[in-house]
């Protein structure tokens, strides 16, 4: 096996692994979420500000497409399918294991929420901003929203057009032959 293949396969195991440990974290604040929050009153961390409050969320994103499963489970599937795409041809320069990072990220939880689908029918929710209104959230769309912003200020700020060659689909050996 080449040094670069290596250098490859071992930056992918440690996006598996970056997933599997959010996947869990995830999991487990959902688990701790039925278990003490599921039939009570919501747990009040910061007065009019921060509650923890147990919603079964039967839609997506902000409750829209209510009782689609079907329908939100392909999406997600098909999600998945692409940043997997983009985690495999990532390059392995050191300037791109921030996007390793924050693609595997989306990966825990998008897997974390499609479990939920899976298993329950529904996602856990039990993050409340009430200061704000915002709909009840969990750790999962934490890792998606934040990861998904940090990935757009690099793409938008940080990296260059030549940075990110390795996304174009043109076949630049033909042109290379002229």
């Amino acid at each position: 096996m080449s040094k670069k293949n290596h250098k490859r396969r071992k930056i992918l195991l440690l996006d598996a692994v970056v997933a599997a440990v959010l996947f869990g974290i995830d999991q487990f604040t959902k688990y701790l979420a039925v278990l003490h929050l599921k039939g009570n009153e919501p747990y009040v961390l910061i007065d009019g500000v921060l509650e923890l409050q147990y919603l079964e969320n039967r839609g997506s994103a902000f409750g829209m497409l209510e009782n689609q499963k079907v329908f939100i489970l392909f999406v997600g599937i098909v999600f998945m399918a692409v940043i997997l795409f983009f985690l495999f041809k990532l390059p392995s320069e050191k300037k791109f294991n921030i996007v390793h990072i924050l693609l595997s990220c989306i990966i825990a939880g998008g897997a974390g929420n499609m479990a939920d689908r899976f298993r329950l029918d529904y996602v856990v929710d039990f993050i409340s901003f009430v200061l704000i209104n915002y709909p009840i959230f969990n750790v999962a769309d934490i890792y998606i929203v934040l990861s998904t912003i940090g990935l757009f200020i690099l793409f938008l700020f940080v990296f260059k057009e030549k940075d990110l060659e390795f996304l174009s689909f043109k076949q630049n050996r033909y042109r290379e032959m002229k």
